[in-house]
């Protein structure tokens, strides 16, 4: 990313997602990198462009409501660190669960994007929409976002929807549509027509399938009309070359994904399921080698879903409703296994549904017990004062204490191989770049010394102690491996 970073700055975009959603768990759990240290690196080479991130409310970057005192310090760390725009979602449409990220986001000075989780049902109709945006522009969102995860936003329902939303509503619109049903082309040209402010995209690499349509083409298709976005498409297309080369020189040498993720599905349009659910499917059945199956768990969701008071099929009600889809199926009897998230989910520990679960199903799964009325998150007690002693040791940072909260087990693991991998570079180091190494950890130490004092003041020569490295030397060497990693 760092070597075309400088040229896909200067193309003009109005941002670039590069953090949140999955991405800061798959940095630490399968690259063993720090997220962090990955949006700063990104921030020092992309200076014209905020960089965006996709903030799932009150679950953050994870699959489960977090406790405030959380929540506030990540969206502080995050803006810090470079995240300019905040993409905020809940997967039920529950603004309570929006709240205080929008408060938070709005509080640092960032832009906060108020999210509509966008699916088809007999409740999802365009007034239902107007009402979730207009509690988001109650609640002070710079804009709003239509997040078609599945590609289901037809063209019409799009000017429908979009028109509405400019009239009533009034905040600049941001279409994000993922193209796993085909139609996303001709959607994005009715919202052009609807007056649709900002179209998300991907380059042509990355692009169609389960993803985002290529950036290309939609230049290409909007040029010497009125929607003429005059961004460079020759520029663009160099850039995609780039990614081209790296996608055949990288693209999945173990044979993860499953092409059925890649192509265009029109049965979505049935079954509702957007793309990162219809791969966690895949893997489940798989695992339980019963991929045979798959035609009766396509069939099952959408009437799990039913069930369940149709929820959007977004991270993480798109896992609750597509394990429980898959229990059914290979139970052979419905809802005889009920995993614990979707109890949760029953008993209202991630919201409130768009409709209320149906009776029948709710005594199945939590009996005669009363689903809570609440804010989920009220029941939370605060967890950033909760590391254990036998582990801040390894923490070096207020990001590193996020980090744990949100990811305990892997936070755990990561923190350890870090001081690990440290520890055999420097034993690699040669007598005269260690001596060098600390030279410069020093001067840091000094520069940031003076940096955070209001006048000059003396500069004590830094020596060594009887103790060992003075304190000095020791907090250059921690902010080193801070941003360094």
């Amino acid at each position: 990313m760092v070597p075309i970073a400088a040229k896909v700055d200067n193309v003009g975009f109005f941002s670039l997602e590069v953090w949140g959603g999955a991405t800061f768990d798959v940095s630490l759990r399968f690259l063993n990198e720090d997220p962090w240290e990955r949006l700063r690196v990104l921030k020092q080479h992309v200076r014209k462009t905020p960089l965006q991130m996709l903030l799932r409310g009150q679950n953050i970057v994870g699959y489960h409501n977090y406790p405030d005192d959380v929540l506030i310090k990540f969206i502080e760390k995050a803006a810090e660190n470079g995240i300019d725009i905040f993409r905020i979602f809940d997967a039920l449409n529950d603004t309570r669960n929006l709240e205080l990220s929008i408060r938070t986001v709005n509080a640092v000075g960032a832009h906060s994007q108020g999210s509509l989780c966008y699916t088809i049902s007999p409740v999802h109709t365009t007034q239902y929409y107007l009402k979730v945006a207009k509690r988001l522009a109650e609640l002070e969102c710079d804009s709003i976002c239509i997040k078609d995860m599945a590609g289901m936003l037809m063209p019409e329902k799009a000017f429908e929807l979009i028109t509405a939303l400019k009239r009533e509503v009034g905040l600049p619109i941001h279409l994000h549509c993922h193209s796993t049903s085909g139609t996303v082309m001709m959607t994005y040209m009715r919202a052009c027509q609807a007056g649709v402010d900002i179209l998300d995209a991907a380059f042509s690499p990355f692009a169609l399938g389960t993803s985002q349509p290529p950036i290309e083409s939609i230049v290409a298709g909007l040029q010497n009309t009125e929607f003429d976005t005059e961004l460079d498409l020759h520029r663009l297309a160099e850039i995609a070359e780039y990614f081209r080369t790296l996608r055949e020189r990288y693209f999945d040498p173990l044979n993860l994904i499953n092409p059925l993720a890649e192509r265009v599905d029109t049965a979505i349009l049935t079954h509702q399921i957007p793309g990162g659910m219809f791969s966690n499917l895949i893997s489940q059945l798989k695992e339980q080698n019963a991929l045979d199956k798959l035609d009766l768990v396509l069939k099952e969701v959408p009437v799990v879903r039913e069930e369940l008071g149709y929820p959007p099929l977004v991270t993480p009600t798109s896992q609750l409703v597509g394990t429980q889809a898959v229990f059914n199926v290979l139970s052979g009897k419905r809802y005889k296994m009920v995993p614990k998230e979707v109890r949760n989910y029953v008993k209202g520990f991630y919201g409130t549904p768009p409709v209320p679960v149906k009776d029948s199903i709710q005594r199945k799964i939590i009996g005669d017990e009363e689903p809570i009325k609440r804010r989920p998150a009220d029941l939370l007690e605060p967890q950033l004062d909760k590391i254990p002693e036998d582990l801040k040791p390894y923490i070096q940072s207020d990001e590193d204490e996020v980090t744990y909260a949100l990811f305990p087990t892997v936070a755990e693991d990561f923190f350890k191989k870090r001081v690990g991998r440290g520890r055999e570079a420097s034993d690699t180091l040669t007598p005269e770049k260690k001596r060098l190494q600390e030279v410069a950890a020093v001067s840091i130490a000094i520069a940031t010394f003076l940096k955070s004092t209001e006048t000059t003041q003396a500069v004590i020569p830094v020596r060594r102690t009887r103790t060992g490295i003075s304190a000095w030397v020791l907090t250059a060497r921690r902010e080193q491996i801070r941003r360094t990693g």
